[in-house]
């Protein structure tokens, strides 16, 4: 009989998350939809899971800067990468010695880093110490540095880190292990489901990020992808938005606005579906332990 129960439970539970499933993936067809959707169907209709015409002219359009956008593509997968893994190092480095107990100052530091997330010095003394004593201007450096050590994800980390047994310090000590080896041959191993977790906030914080492209980068061969996508829009809603001239109305009654935006939506998305398979099995994990332990 409780067999029986358990199944039926079981079942219930199985149908749930699945039609929760399908309801997280309504938008994202949505999204689709729109953008093989025509720009009369949209303001006529709305959205709509099946579009009523189905037309390429967003993609088409896309198409007409291919090689900008490929070149912005390349710049952002390398800032990603980079970032990602720079920042996890980064992180955890300093989450494992505020982690070990025999550091005598790991409380001070802690209180360091926590004041760090409670008060910055503001956003133009931070553009001249970028621009004017780090030389990051039209450099890629520009869009990898600044964020590079969040406090919130050393926390994270460090939470993590304190779950583990100190007993295992205290052996690879007495073997002659260093501070460094103890922390890339035993912690890293041990702490892979937050650094997934981490990697993963890391990963989409870098391949969104468009503001400090706009706030550094002047060549063109240097802007990431959200910083290009960001200008085509903007010039589509002049376009749109122009009274001017007779022939830039019929322009813009003939740009699909909207439908673009759903395909550079699309385009945009790609990388990180692709990428959460590969850390989900380590996120609820990673995100509770070290959220709860400490």
């Amino acid at each position: 009989m409780s067999a029986k129960r358990f199944s039926i439970s079981q079942s219930v539970i199985i149908v749930l998350v699945s039609l929760f499933s399908l309801a997280c993936l309504f938008p994202f067809l949505m999204v689709i939809s729109g953008s093989l959707s025509t720009e009369k169907d949209i303001v006529d209709l709305g959205y709509r899971l099946i579009p009523k015409h189905i037309t390429f002219d967003s993609y088409r359009i896309l198409l007409l800067g291919s090689s900008r956008i490929t070149d912005a593509y390349g710049i952002s997968v390398i800032v990603t990468v980079a970032g990602t893994v720079l920042s996890v190092l980064a992180t955890s480095m300093g989450a494992y010695v505020m982690a070990r107990r025999s550091f005598k100052y790991r409380n001070i530091l802690s209180i360091y880093v926590i004041i760090t997330m409670l008060f910055n010095g503001g956003l133009v003394p931070w553009y001249i110490i970028c621009v004017r004593y780090l030389h990051l201007k039209d450099t890629l450096w520009a869009m990898i540095l600044p964020p590079l050590a969040n406090a919130f994800n050393m926390f994270l980390i460090r939470n993590f880190m304190l779950s583990i047994p100190e007993d295992i310090h205290e052996s690879a000590k007495m073997d002659g292990a260093g501070e460094f080896r103890i922390y890339y041959r035993l912690i890293l191993p041990l702490a892979k489901p937050v650094l997934a977790t981490v990697g993963l906030f890391v990963a989409l914080g870098y391949w969104n990020d468009w503001f400090l492209g706009l706030m550094f980068v002047d060549k063109q061969e240097l802007q990431p992808l959200q910083l290009l996508l960001r200008a085509l829009v903007s010039n589509v809603e002049f376009l749109k938005s122009s009274s001017n001239a007779a022939a830039m109305q019929q322009i813009s009654a003939q740009m699909p606005s909207e439908s673009i935006k759903m395909a550079l939506t699309v385009v945009t998305i790609g990388p990180i579906v692709f990428l959460y398979p590969f850390v989900q099995r380590y996120f609820v994990q990673g995100l509770m332990v070290g959220a709860v332990k400490g």
